[in-house]
């Protein structure tokens, strides 16, 4: 069998209707209903003449579909069906691809983002193993955006991870959230050093382990750094527990072994994920520490999610590390 996706326009609608139906209908009764299944030909026809949509075609016969919707930045991907008895053949994952390449090259998308259904959480759990992130919920609907675009940095040792953060630092401001993910010693902690430093903050930044948050204040006026160990929390929700003396309104967020927990903090965030280049037995037993020795190469993968990332400088932050 051949599988092939294209994109379509306004003369595909009543292709993509009958998908769109089908789809919908068989999702179980929902309150209220889905807006999808009061479309017709002509409404179909009328979305997709704004920036088109995809049709996947197995031998020649359409089985799924969707709608390509632009907003600003970010491509919405609407109305995404595939034929109640074709789905679980890899359909859904190909769309998905297919809207990711075409969001690339036209390089004005910051990200690809989808609304579901809270009461349907198989199909949230699928967007979220395309690697789409909760960013906003409004019952009964839940928003999942997929960042398009990752800053790569090399990071050969522990004073080039803290040069990193220092300049993270020039782009920071008071409600930003950062979720920092990697293995243990990956240089998590190092890096939020440097962040602090660049910051201005008082106090020696440290793992927070043991106390699962710090607050260090400004010496130049500057928001707060707010440091969160998230590993021995159940959910960001237990933050409301620590009493913490400041607002995460009013300083900057950093959140070590957040991913996963900490996105629902804040439609926008910064992604940080830390990779030994090495593999994970290389320097394994380093310790992050405010007295960490040299690291082993490392690839940080920065990731803006969300409209507070767009449009930024970002070459003064990922150029090349010093030495």
């Amino acid at each position: 069998m051949s599988l092939e996706v294209i994109r379509v326009g306004p003369e595909a609608a009543s292709d993509v209707l009958p998908i769109v139906l089908a789809a919908f209908s068989a999702r179980p009764p929902l309150d209220p209903p889905a807006d999808a299944l009061s479309e017709t030909v002509e409404s179909m026809a009328g979305h997709l003449a704004v920036y088109g949509g995809l049709l996947a075609l197995l031998d020649g016969k359409p089985v799924g579909a969707l709608v390509m919707d632009p907003a600003a930045s970010t491509l919405y991907l609407r109305r995404f069906s595939v034929l109640p008895q074709m789905q679980g053949h890899g359909i859904a994952h190909r769309m998905v691809a297919a809207a990711v390449e075409i969001a690339e090259d036209a390089d004005v998308f910051e990200d690809l983002t989808v609304v579901a259904r809270l009461e349907l959480p198989r199909n949230v759990r699928f967007w979220e193993r395309q690697g789409f992130r909760e960013v906003r919920r409004a019952a009964p609907a839940v928003e999942l955006r997929r960042p398009l675009r990752t800053h790569a940095v090399e990071v050969d040792t522990a004073e080039e991870m803290q040069e990193l953060g220092r300049r993270l630092a020039v782009l920071v401001r008071a409600g930003d959230l950062l979720v920092l993910s990697g293995e243990l010693g990956a240089g998590k902690t190092t890096f939020t050093q440097g962040l602090g430093a660049g910051l201005g903050v008082r106090g020696g930044i440290t793992s927070p382990t043991f106390v699962i948050a710090r607050v260090h204040p400004s010496e130049v006026g500057g928001p707060e750094l707010v440091h969160v160990d998230a590993y021995r929390l159940g959910s960001m929700a237990e933050l409301d527990d620590l009493d913490l003396d400041t607002d995460l309104d009013d300083a900057v967020t950093v959140v070590e072994w957040g991913e996963g927990l900490a996105e629902g903090l804040s439609e926008s965030r910064l992604e940080i994920r830390m990779v030994r280049a090495l593999g994970a037995g290389a320097g394994a037993d380093l310790v992050e520490s405010h007295d960490v020795g040299q690291l082993d190469p490392r690839r940080v993968e920065i990731t803006p999610v969300g409209p507070r990332w767009h449009f930024l400088d970002w070459a003064a932050v990922v150029g090349e590390a010093v030495s």
